[in-house]
């Protein structure tokens, strides 16, 4: 099992910046790429990101695509997404996820088996 608890959420101007963490704990040697999906009030749970755990294999969702970046330490068991450029449709409650073995389809929910309680991220226009 692996445990994954995200932090850094919170109320922002558009155009400001945040970054969020992701903690994660237990058998993390069994991880393999971690993701960052978002889900907005009555939307379905959308891919923002995701990055190989070892390092590598970054890709971003076009909508946040050169205003995000998403990183790991993997000393610190931790994965962040550096949120720039904040846009008020950018407001969401933020997950962070694990897969334990190698994935075809990054960007899909179903292929990542660990998931956070998630963070609230809002920001005001």
């Amino acid at each position: 099992q692996v445990q994954l608890v995200e932090s850094g959420g919170g109320l922002v101007q558009a155009g400001g910046s945040l970054r969020l963490s992701c903690l994660l704990s237990g058998r993390t040697f069994s991880t393999y790429r971690m993701g960052w999906f978002r889900q907005a009030p009555g939307k379905e749970r959308e891919f923002v990101a995701t990055i190989i755990w070892s390092g590598g294999g970054t890709y971003y969702a076009d909508s946040v695509k050169d205003r995000f970046t998403i990183s790991r330490d993997n000393a610190k068991n931790t994965v962040y997404l550096q949120m720039n450029s904040l846009k008020a449709e950018d407001t969401a409650v933020y997950y962070c996820a694990a897969s334990e073995g190698i994935i075809l389809n990054i960007r899909s929910r179903g292929a990542y088996n660990y998931w956070g309680q998630g963070t609230q991220v809002t920001v005001s226009s």
